[in-house]
């Protein structure tokens, strides 16, 4: 009976100490969630701060428009670009400065993870100099093609808009996974990488047998944020492009925003931010499925 006490106790402990983290948690987070709800399945009138409640119409319009699908398709392609492009390259780049392959390890490193320091907005004017008709890659393909006339006009292509939206996020966030995966690399006992290289173990076999194992957790992780980040990004895109030409690189945020702030129709706002969080959730989930199925039930 004492040790049930003495657990009890522990237990109210830990419950009182996050208690107020939990409530500070609803508040600002469920609450937002639960009003979107709301809204989304009403007929708002931002003038008369009236509601009327009209079920799924909004929803039922939402996938009814191309735009949601061209919105939900560039989205998709942000989190790709995300999850199987920032991440395998900010790896690459912390094993290369972890197994000491280049020279000047601190000012590479620094020259990498500088553009994460800089205001998203920032970037995207930078990077929308870049692919001007002027700018350095406008310049440099000219170059390449012997041709002081040549443009490819990337931000004005419906077909190639999307490119230099994929460059800009792929320069800005992958220096902040070199340093988070170098971080773990440096945790690593280096008496195990020692031990099987005297043992006549390979590059190859170190990198598989030792290295990736020690980080599956770590690229979970970092794949959840990668995620998340890609479904609520909006200042970059928004500077770079404005979701342009013909919203052909709007996203789903930007597709919120325009029906929100510029449309003032709430109601279809909070209808798409909704399906926003809804696909945090399954995508997240499913990253937690995958993760289960490649280490196991327990947890890294």
């Amino acid at each position: 009976m004492n040790f049930r006490s003495e657990e009890s106790k522990k237990v109210i402990t830990y419950l009182l100490f996050v208690a107020p983290a939990l409530v500070i948690y609803l508040v600002i987070i469920g609450y937002p969630i639960i009003r979107s709800l709301h809204l989304s399945l009403t007929d708002y009138n931002v003038y008369t701060n009236e509601a009327v409640w009209t079920g799924f119409k909004w929803y039922t319009k939402m996938f009814s428009q191309s735009e949601f699908w061209m919105a939900l398709k560039n989205t998709m392609i942000v989190v790709v670009v995300s999850v199987f492009g920032q991440i395998p390259i900010g790896f690459v780049l912390a094993y290369i400065l972890y197994r000491k392959l280049v020279r000047f390890r601190g000012f590479f490193q620094g020259m990498v993870f500088l553009p994460i320091t800089l205001s998203m907005v920032i970037v995207g004017i930078l990077w929308l100099k870049m692919f001007s008709s002027v700018g350095a890659i406008t310049n440099l393909l000219r170059l390449i093609y012997n041709d002081p006339e040549y443009t490819i006009g990337m931000l004005s292509s419906k077909t190639w808009a999307m490119v230099p939206v994929a460059f800009a996020l792929l320069w800005i966030y992958t220096g902040f996974y070199m340093v988070v995966f170098l971080a773990n690399l440096q945790r690593i006992n280096p008496s195990i990488v020692e031990a099987a290289m005297i043992d006549g173990a390979s590059e190859a076999h170190i990198f598989l047998k030792v290295i990736i194992p020690s980080l599956s957790g770590v690229v979970v992780i970092l794949t959840i944020f990668a995620i998340a980040g890609s479904l609520k990004g909006f200042d970059l895109i928004f500077a770079l492009t404005g979701g342009g030409p013909s919203n052909y690189t709007e996203v789903l945020t930007l597709y919120m925003y325009r029906y929100a702030f510029t449309y003032f129709n709430y109601s279809f706002g909070s209808a798409i931010s909704m399906v926003i969080v809804i696909m945090s959730i399954i995508l997240i989930i499913l990253v937690r499925v995958i993760q289960r199925r490649l280490t196991g039930p327990k947890e890294v």
